[in-house]
């Protein structure tokens, strides 16, 4: 049975989508995008080449990493939910995407060019931009952001590292967000109100605990649940192999979100990035049901240590594109949430968004 939000949630907000044009901005794919456009199949073929192991396995396919994701693109994603659930998105969150200027508060001037809310395209509500604490100069960058948008919310600034080489690291070494120079440099993010998405690997959530303990004030935002990478199937060059392998590494995860949860109130956690390939996904177009059953140990698991206040709803859009779409991931969050009564539902695909990012 299927579930539909139809009377429970007017529309949903969605707290993670990824905007990029790599023609237009400067993009990680800049280089290689003139290539894929020229010739996609091509491109497809050599993508052993032309991407190292992590990256391959993060991305899938080059589809939707080397073309531009835009406000057009992601409405026509997100015409699904009337079917799949029986309402529209109405807004959405855009999460820093790997901006390679110098400045990265251009990227947050950028997105306020973009037609957000054109022709009933869902609107932009938030902006969770790029700093790193560690950076003397992170203040200044932040009154920058805050400058190029009125909706500048957040920061993210990722921090994961496996030691796995064959794991796609954002940060070149471990324990960073526990460093005294991030520790230190944390508080122009908190001075200024501001709230902090933290995106690490499971074995890295105790780093989680130890920042929001330092800064109790400041609103923590879980993405993608702490990924347990490879919780889904094998990844990197030894992760995850075995059946046994998967149930230690859930086992630790189910640990320390709980620990996480229960020490740290101003933490609050995304039901985001469901179809992330770092998951372990390597298959395509899951289905609602093949999708749920997959992460319903996350999901009820995040659910029950968080209560209803402190969740929200991401689509991680268009990195989990690979894997399924958009009507799919709404729908298994949906069906996963049900048991929770219409409250649970209004609160995680709408409410709280409005209340974490002030909205």
């Amino acid at each position: 049975m299927t579930t539909s939000l139809h009377g429970v949630v007017p529309a949903i907000i969605d707290t993670h989508i990824h905007q990029w044009d790599p023609f237009a901005t400067p993009r990680e794919a800049s280089r290689l995008a003139p290539l894929y456009r020229r010739a996609p199949r091509l491109f497809e073929r050599l993508l052993p080449v032309l991407l190292p192991r992590p990256k391959r396995e993060l991305v899938l396919t080059a589809q939707h990493v080397a073309r531009p994701y835009l406000p057009e693109d992601y409405a026509r994603d997100t015409a699904e939910t009337l079917e799949a659930v029986g309402v529209p998105v109405e807004a959405a969150v855009h999460v820093q995407a790997g901006w390679h200027g110098p400045d990265q508060s251009a990227e947050t001037a950028w997105l306020e060019t973009l037609p957000f809310g054109a022709s009933g395209r869902p609107v932009l509500a938030a902006v969770v931009g790029n700093a790193d604490p560690r950076d003397p100069g992170c203040g200044d960058l932040l009154d920058a952001h805050l400058r190029a948008s009125e909706r500048f919310r957040g920061v993210r600034f990722m921090t994961t590292w496996h030691p796995d080489r064959g794991v796609l690291d954002w940060i070149d070494e471990p324990g960073v967000m526990t460093s005294p120079a991030f520790l230190r440099g944390f508080a122009a993010i908190a001075e200024r109100g501001l709230t902090f998405d933290a995106y690490v690997y499971s074995h890295q959530v105790p780093e989680v605990v130890t920042l929001a303990q330092e800064y109790p004030d400041t609103t923590i935002v879980l993405d993608h649940y702490a990924p347990p990478v490879g919780v889904c199937g094998p990844m990197g060059r030894s992760t995850a192999r075995s059946d046994g392998e998967r149930r230690d590494l859930l086992a630790r995860w189910r640990d320390d979100i709980a620990q996480l949860a229960g020490s740290c109130p101003n933490v609050v956690a995304k039901h985001s990035g469901l179809a992330f390939p770092t998951l372990g996904h390597r298959e395509r177009g899951l289905t609602r049901q093949q999708l749920a059953e997959r992460v319903a140990p996350l999901v009820e698991h995040t659910t029950e240590v968080f209560g209803p206040d402190r969740l929200l709803f991401g689509s991680n859009f268009p990195m989990d594109k690979s894997v399924t779409a958009y009507g799919v991931v709404v729908g298994a969050l949906a069906d996963l949430l049900a048991g929770g009564g219409p409250d649970l539902l209004r609160k995680v695909f709408r409410d709280n968004a409005r209340a974490v990012y002030r909205l």
